[in-house]
């Protein structure tokens, strides 16, 4: 999660130079390299559920992360982080029974709905880049579920592969709207920073994690995601948020905290 808010950060400091797109592209393309090389996927035989679950968890994962950099491009990285945080909440409240589950559903709502523009005092919110984000929460919640699947019996060349298959859809949309910028030099050493940060190492430390934990449980235990991207992004970005917005990611992280508890107890 640390590697992740941080090269989120990042990545919106490359969106003046390619484009939302561009950056999406040059983080999985150049992730993609690095664990192509280090993980040599082509030494393992794959069977052909694993192959089918691979490219849909990568597909998942190319739309998660366009729609993620294109949400930020018009709200603050904090907000996009804890509206996209409905895809593994989802995840890891889907099939709620007991009655405390439900007081964690409606907290986070609580959470969501005080991110939203209700009124000018609001502060700068899109309702497009909320539906970016949402979408991208969307993803998320595949990602989470393919993931686990083409993980199992697997590896970190599993997450090599996903990556691949995310790059395969990026970069053509990143070349489309960028253009040779894209393989400017001077961006180059900024992007692969991007990369490993935000893909190269966390994917493979999920891909690591993901079959030997419920992908609820998985979901839930990234509930310091938002609090770590809005600090990222004050950090790095220089993003304040207001008051409300800063007790909606706090509910959300309860909500999630407290979903964990829930879930140990009735496992």
């Amino acid at each position: 999660m640390v590697f992740t808010a941080t090269g989120s950060s990042f990545a919106k400091l490359l969106f003046p130079l390619v484009g939302a797109f561009g950056a999406t592209a040059l983080r999985l393309t150049l992730a993609a390299i690095v664990l192509l090389l280090v993980f040599r996927p082509w030494r393992f035989k794959l069977t052909r559920l694993q192959i089918r679950s691979v490219l849909l968890y990568g597909g998942m994962m190319g739309a998660m992360n366009l729609f993620f950099y294109a949400a930020i491009e018009h709200i603050p990285l904090g907000v996009a982080v804890a509206l996209e945080f409905t895809g593994p909440l989802s995840v890891a409240l889907f099939g709620a029974r007991k009655p405390l589950d439900f007081f964690w559903i409606a907290l986070a709502l609580v959470g969501f709905a005080s991110l939203l523009p209700w009124s000018q005092t609001s502060g700068d919110i899109s309702p497009f880049g909320i539906a970016l984000a949402l979408c991208a929460g969307a993803c998320w919640a595949g990602y989470i579920i393919y993931g686990q699947r083409a993980g199992t019996g697997g590896g970190p060349h599993i997450a090599a592969l996903g990556v691949t298959a995310a790059a395969t859809i990026a970069l053509p949309l990143g070349i489309i709207t960028t253009g040779p910028a894209l393989f400017d030099p001077a961006v180059l050493p900024l992007g692969f920073a991007v990369a490993l940060l935000s893909s190269a190492i966390p994917y493979a430390l999920d891909m690591v994690a993901l079959p030997h934990i419920p992908a609820r449980l998985f979901g839930i235990l990234m509930s310091g995601q938002p609090a770590l991207a809005a600090l990222t992004g004050l950090i790095v970005l220089n993003e304040t948020l207001s008051v409300l917005q800063i007790a909606g990611i706090a509910a959300i992280i309860a909500a999630s905290i407290g979903a964990t508890l829930t879930i140990a107890r009735h496992s």
